[in-house]
């Protein structure tokens, strides 16, 4: 749930970016950290090892707009693809004010996503979050490579609530911001009507 700071006048909501390994979800922070103004950006925070390349999270504080005189501010977050690593899924799941679910969509990942987004809705409800609730959004990310599953199969497959879905290719920023907007405008219209 979104944190009220009285003294800075800042509202801070924290959004998830949590997918399958290796489909994207820390290339979207990247691309969207370089592109940022640095005023407007605090520092990415990674932490990577040889078998995933995010262990824990990336943060990336991002000021948009304002609710009744107060500043909203964005945490951006990945979780670790791997399912072994669900305690720190869980972990950062805490605390979330939206989703970004992140798809690979080459047809051999279409399991992987379907685990991911099954392990997804476990965590959500593990934290007292509904999943069907939740501010969330779709990316259909690495459109750019062979072997696609259409983006009608992906909505199939991942799409039963009917949120809105982008598709993307994260590595040239194809994508990435029309995500991120789209997250923030469900994210802000759940803030402005009282959360969950």
């Amino acid at each position: 749930m979104s944190f009220i700071n009285y003294s800075s006048r800042e509202i801070n909501c924290k959004i998830v970016y949590y997918g399958p390994g290796l489909c994207g979800k820390t290339t979207n922070l990247q691309y969207i950290f370089r592109r940022m103004n640095p005023g407007d950006r605090g520092k990415m925070i990674s932490l990577a090892t040889e078998t995933e390349r995010t262990l824990f999270f990336d943060f990336l504080p991002v000021s948009m707009g304002e609710i009744r005189g107060f500043k909203t501010r964005f945490h951006l977050y990945t979780v670790p693809g791997q399912v072994f690593y669900d305690a720190s899924r869980r972990l950062i799941l805490r605390g979330v004010d939206g989703v970004v679910f992140c798809a690979d969509s080459q047809i051999t990942r279409m399991d992987s996503n379907l685990e991911s987004f099954d392990n997804l809705r476990i965590n959500l409800r593990e934290q007292g979050y509904d999943p069907d609730r939740i501010p969330l959004v779709l990316q259909y990310n690495k459109r750019d490579v062979n072997s696609l599953a259409s983006v009608s199969e992906l909505h199939a497959l991942l799409n039963y609530r009917n949120v809105p879905e982008f598709e993307a290719v994260a590595s040239t920023g194809v994508g990435v911001f029309e995500t991120l907007k789209g997250i923030i405008k469900l994210v802000l219209i759940d803030l402005k009507k009282g959360g969950r």
